[in-house]
């Protein structure tokens, strides 16, 4: 028995090893954010934090000049793709990076649906409107988390960190 747990135990060693020596690694459940930002070189600096149903995060750095920047300005030049649909409240966010794959309306009944945050300070807060009016100021962050629509009081993503 001892020298079947040996080989057993080589055999899965051997397996990791070459899982990682062709390119494989493990997953993590959340990633770190990147080093680099968008206008890096800019006097003030905001993030957009997105966290996905699964718990995996992404995180984007935008630099900008002026002392305040839009939501949906941070959103266009942080990279991070996303879908909306324009109704009677405004700009409605349905999809942000690639979650879900396909919807029909952005709000669908009994479904799970993107949950907008603002960072300021440390501390995120949901959002009192839409990001198109949202106002942001040097490192503060917007935050999305995918959340199932059972959910009566969403936990806003992981604070950004700075890049």
């Amino acid at each position: 028995m001892r020298k079947h747990t040996f080989w057993a135990s080589a055999t899965l060693a051997l397996a990791i090893a070459a899982a990682a020596a062709c390119g494989g690694s493990p997953s993590n459940a959340a990633s770190s954010p990147s080093n680099t930002c968008v206008n890096a070189g800019a006097a003030h600096h905001a993030y957009v934090v997105v966290q996905h149903l699964s718990g995996t995060t992404v995180q984007k750095c935008v630099g900008f000049t002026g002392d305040t920047i839009d939501g949906k300005t941070l959103m266009d030049k942080s990279g991070v793709a996303y879908q909306s649909q324009t109704s009677s409240f405004g700009l409605e966010i349905c999809a942000i990076d690639s979650e879900p794959r396909t919807f029909s309306e952005c709000f669908p009944k009994n479904q799970p649906y993107w949950s907008l945050f603002v960072e300021n300070s440390g501390a995120w807060a949901m959002a009192q409107t839409g990001i198109s009016q949202v106002t942001l100021h040097d490192r503060d962050a917007v935050g999305w988390h995918y959340v199932s629509a059972s959910d009566p009081s969403p936990a806003p993503p992981p604070l950004a960190r700075e890049s």
